[in-house]
């Protein structure tokens, strides 16, 4: 027991002992390891003095280099400022000296007005002293005087001045002429159209003169029932194999013409198969005029109608004026004004438009009393036709002043259509004949002076005597010359008499 109590002790002053001896171990490791970090610590402080040394000598160097740099620039820029302020002063200088010199110039040439003050009004007190001395040795005053000499001026250069004036309005009127007519060749050799017309006429050929007697029926009961129909008048003479349609309505007498024709080839002629033989030519002239104003539309190049305004344009189709069929001849005035506008620089869309519109009055005329003119000026402000086109057809025989250029190329066109040759069926006998006897009836009454026919026989301007002829008078003497003309002449559409009464009276003043 002893002895195992003596181990245990001599083992715990054995770990007592070695305990003691390994922190001595361990401490003296401990200071040589902390020498070595201290001397390691050391070494890096010095590399980095070192390094720092070599940075901070850089950076001087750098700075300095920088520096250097910079002072040159400074230099350079106080070199420039001073080249510019020298710049500045010598220019300040310069403008001084300029200064001196536009004062000195304002005061010689204030000087100069002044003397040239006194000089003018010396002057003038000179011409007044001289025209008084003048008047005063003439006897006549500065006036008088001025008149006296721009009288004898004009005396001696008078007839000088109006031989100029004279060539001067000859060599313009030349020129214009000639002008005026390379437009109308030019425009007159674009347009020509194709004039083979359609005269709408009256007179049906029969196959023989049997047909007569029914297409006169039982009693007169077909020719009465056709005309009924139609509002025509059925004419059945002596002439062998021909019937004559007589009515004012030109669509009327179409649509008579087919129905007979119709009838006459199918043979069976009766009061039912004449009415519908009718009413199938009611039908087909409605859309042959329909489609005679769209094709006239369409040719023409001209949209934005009403499709009731197409409609009276496609009736000319059946209306012939001297042996003209009017919806060609529109189509070729509006053409032709078309092309006249082009040349003068006028509006050419509207010269067109009133072109192919200025006879629309024709189509109604025979319904509607007044001259076709006034009625196509209705139909066009009823179909809400635009104000220029109105203007510029509206004078296309004058009756009415020039309110526009375009109104003038219609009126052009219009003549050219109409007098080129082949146009018109009259005979230029016949023609000049008509007007002859028109004048001829005028001039037979008592108290007429001249007369006048104007507008191709369309109208008849008479002037009377006033001293003979009262206004009452008048009146009553227009009707009668209208009523003359009515009976005794055949002519197309209707004429004007235009009776002037007119009391001049001239007095001089001296």
């Amino acid at each position: 027991m002893d002895q195992i109590l003596l181990y245990l002790i001599l083992a715990f002053l054995f770990l007592a002992v070695g305990s003691v001896l390994g922190y001595l171990a361990r401490r003296s490791m401990a200071k040589r390891t902390l020498g070595s970090i201290e001397e390691k610590l050391q070494k890096m402080v010095s590399q980095a003095k070192i390094e720092a040394d070599i940075i901070l000598a850089e950076a001087k160097t750098k700075a300095q280099k920088f520096l250097e740099v910079a002072q040159g620039e400074t230099e350079n820029r106080r070199q420039e400022i001073f080249r510019a302020e020298g710049l500045v002063l010598k220019r300040e200088s310069l403008l001084e000296q300029k200064i001196d010199q536009l004062e000195s110039r304002e005061e010689d040439f204030t000087e100069k007005v002044e003397k040239l003050k006194e000089i003018k009004k010396n002057i003038e007190e000179l011409n007044a002293k001289t025209k008084t001395e003048l008047e005063r040795v003439s006897g006549l005053t500065a006036r008088d005087a001025k008149e006296e000499l721009l009288a004898s001026v004009e005396k001696d250069s008078q007839l000088e001045i109006v031989e100029k004036m004279r060539k001067l309005e000859e060599n313009g009127r030349d020129q214009l002429d000639k002008r005026a007519k390379e437009i109308l060749v030019s425009v007159i050799q674009k347009q020509a159209l194709s004039q083979a017309q359609e005269i709408t006429t009256t007179t049906i050929a029969l196959p023989n003169d049997e047909i007569k007697g029914r297409i006169i029926g039982k009693e007169g009961r077909n020719i009465r029932t056709l005309e009924k129909l139609t509002g025509v008048e059925v004419i059945i003479d002596e002439t062998p194999q021909a019937l004559v349609i007589s009515g004012f309505d030109p669509i009327r007498r179409q649509i008579a013409k087919v129905a007979l024709e119709k009838l006459i080839q199918d043979g069976r002629i009766q009061p039912a198969r004449i009415e519908d033989e009718v009413a199938r030519a009611q039908s087909e002239i409605a859309k042959q005029i329909k489609e005679a104003g769209e094709t006239a539309i369409y040719e023409t190049g001209i949209l934005g109608l009403d499709p009731k305004l197409v409609q009276l344009l496609g009736r000319l189709k059946f209306r012939t004026s001297y042996g003209q069929n009017v919806l060609l001849h529109s189509i070729e005035v509006a053409y032709l004004a078309a092309g006249l506008a082009a040349e003068v620089g006028a509006n050419v869309p509207v010269a067109k438009r009133a072109g192919l519109l200025h006879d629309i009055g024709k189509a109604v005329d025979q319904q509607i009393e007044g001259s076709h003119i006034e009625i196509g000026i209705k139909i066009l402000e009823k179909f809400g036709v635009e104000k220029a086109v109105i203007t510029a057809m509206k004078s296309h025989h004058e009756d009415y002043p020039y309110e526009s250029l375009e109104a003038v190329l219609v009126q052009t066109a219009d003549q050219i259509s109409g007098a080129r040759p082949g146009a018109r069926k009259d005979t230029v006998e016949n023609y000049l004949k008509r007007l002859g006897d028109l004048e001829k009836i005028a001039l037979s009454f008592p108290g007429t002076e001249k007369a006048w026919a104007l507008q191709a026989g369309r109208e008849i301007r008479v002037f009377v005597r006033p001293e003979e002829i009262d206004d009452l008078t008048a009146k009553k003497m227009a009707k009668e010359i209208a009523a003359r003309i009515q009976e005794e002449l055949r002519y197309p559409g209707e004429i004007k008499v235009n009776l002037i009464r007119e009391l001049r009276v001239t007095e001089h003043a001296r």
